[in-house]
């Protein structure tokens, strides 16, 4: 049996700001954006190539707006990935990567898998890495 993440729920406090956000400032496919009253709203927004939405909205979690730390989107080129989010505006960091001393600037110079990150935030703190890697080659 399969078992497929396909939405993950991301705590926002003003739901436009953060919709505006993921999808004009990264470039996310808004698929949903649906009321049900007052008290009740969803947005659900896919990463290009991505099989995993994100939804934030209004009724949905009673997590704390900027609690969701850790995400990690997978890319295929860091350096790319990096110019195309300081290109739309967003705050982001350099490119880094880890070695035995920790975080340091610039690409992996191995090149290897997984070995070179770009950190972000969206508006309410909940944070992202960017990460190059395989699984996110084009076929």
């Amino acid at each position: 049996m399969d078992w497929k993440l396909e939405v993950v729920v991301v705590p926002v406090s003003d739901v436009d700001r953060a919709k505006e956000f993921y999808a004009d400032k990264l470039g996310f496919h808004l698929d949903v954006d649906h009321r049900a009253g007052e008290n009740f709203r969803v947005v659900q927004l896919t990463p290009p190539g991505s099989a995993c939405s994100v939804t934030i909205g209004t009724g949905l979690s009673d997590a704390a707006p900027g609690s969701v730390r850790g995400q990690q989107l997978v890319v295929s080129d860091i350096e790319a990935a990096h110019a195309q989010l300081v290109a739309r505006g967003v705050e982001c960091s350099e490119v880094s990567h880890f070695d035995e001393g920790g975080l340091k600037p610039g690409p992996d110079p191995e090149g290897r898998e997984f070995g070179s990150f770009v950190f972000f935030n969206d508006p309410d703190g909940n944070s992202w890495a960017v990460q190059q890697g395989r699984s996110a080659q084009p076929a």
